[in-house]
């Protein structure tokens, strides 16, 4: 097992012991991969043993022995479902100071069927519902998580520079897209860490538009929300361009958006609330009358997921800490004009933060005269 692995292991078995937990399953693919390294489905973790254990199918033995040295391996049969290799696993739990061991459960992720099937016949164990139990040490992220979103966001603003001076008029959404998507595929990304939003004019004032076969040309405006997905780590980014058929409204708000985005970014640093950075965005908009305008939180935590804790929004009250990568993407929407967003990805430090992607953000920085 790996440093890096091992140290998340032991994060975790800390806060089982904080929670009275002598054993945790996990069941989450993404917090199984976090806590492991393997890159497959249909398989489940389980801590509280001298190993950890692997529960999965003939389908991934030599992966999982690739992928993961230093955990046991446990290979269900054909004739076997995942549950009753899990309820086998389960007998082995040596309970603490409690008559019954307690398991914890991600309540969050394991479907109420599953739960079923899973405690069919177990009453020598305890089940504990558990909330966020991996995704709060998935917060912090470690060295390597951090070099690997910077070359996620590499990947992604190389691709946009390279795309952008290549559109044409005649272009629709639906073609940036797929050009977008093929340019960060020939720099080593996975492909897109989720499906972009590209929407010209009118689709720009719909948050999360759908492309379409809209033409470029002659619109308003044209917002591009993309990101690359490298070695399983997502980056974000926003960007919203100036067409010929933008006026001075659409100037202005974007000038004031931008301004939202430079304030809320001045006022990340450890300890500050993610609602207190929210509202420094939203001051500036509701000074300029824009607030109404602004629809949605202002970021949210980025990783082996787009959208991860913590939640940057005026009701999110965690407090900000080194190592977080969040985003800061506040946004304005005019229905059936025009809409801005503007988005980056900002790694908090130990005295501050750092935004790690450096794209051009101005308004004549990408123009597109179509």
């Amino acid at each position: 097992m790996n440093s890096q692995i091992q140290n998340r292991i032991n994060r975790l078995t800390e806060t089982m012991q904080q929670q009275g937990l002598d054993a945790a399953l996990i069941t989450n693919e993404v917090n199984v991969r976090y806590l492991t390294g393997f890159t497959g489905d249909s398989t489940y973790l389980l801590l509280g043993g001298e190993i950890p254990v692997l529960l999965s199918d003939g389908r991934y033995e030599s992966q999982i022995a690739s992928q993961c040295p230093g955990f046991e391996a446990r290979i269900r049969s054909p004739s076997d479902l995942l549950p009753d290799l899990t309820r086998e696993a389960l007998k082995s739990i040596r309970p603490g100071t409690t008559q019954k061991p307690r398991l914890g459960i991600e309540a969050q992720h394991l479907t109420l069927a599953s739960y079923r099937k899973l405690i069919e016949g177990i009453s020598a164990v305890k089940f504990v519902e558990t909330l966020g139990l991996v995704e709060t040490l998935r917060m912090i992220k470690d060295d390597s998580e951090i070099a690997t979103t910077r070359r996620a966001v590499k990947v992604a603003q190389e691709a946009f520079l390279e795309v952008i001076p290549e559109v044409q008029a005649d272009w629709t959404e639906l073609e940036l897209v797929y050009a977008l998507e093929a340019s960060m595929r020939s720099r080593g990304a996975e492909g897109c860490s989720f499906a972009p939003i590209v929407g010209a004019g009118p689709g720009a004032a719909l948050p999360h538009y759908q492309p379409s076969d809209r033409r470029i040309g002659g619109a308003s405006c044209l917002l591009i929300d993309w990101g690359a997905l490298c070695d399983g780590y997502a980056s974000d980014l926003t960007r919203t361009l100036k067409l010929s058929g933008s006026g001075d409204a659409f100037s202005r708000a974007h000038e004031v958006v931008l301004e939202a985005q430079l304030a809320a970014i001045s006022s990340i640093k450890p300890g500050v609330s993610t609602r207190a950075v929210d509202n420094a965005a939203r001051e500036v908009l509701r000074a300029a009358g824009m607030e109404k305008a602004f629809k949605h939180g202002l970021g949210h935590g980025v990783g082996l997921q787009i959208h991860e804790s913590p939640r940057m929004s005026a009701v999110g009250d965690d407090p900000l800490q080194s190592g977080m990568i969040i985003t800061v993407e506040p946004g304005v929407y005019f229905d059936g004009e025009f809409g801005i967003r503007i988005e980056d990805d900002v790694l908090v430090t130990e005295t501050g933060c750092e935004v790690l992607s450096d794209l051009p953000k101005g308004l004549d920085d990408h123009c597109l005269m179509l």
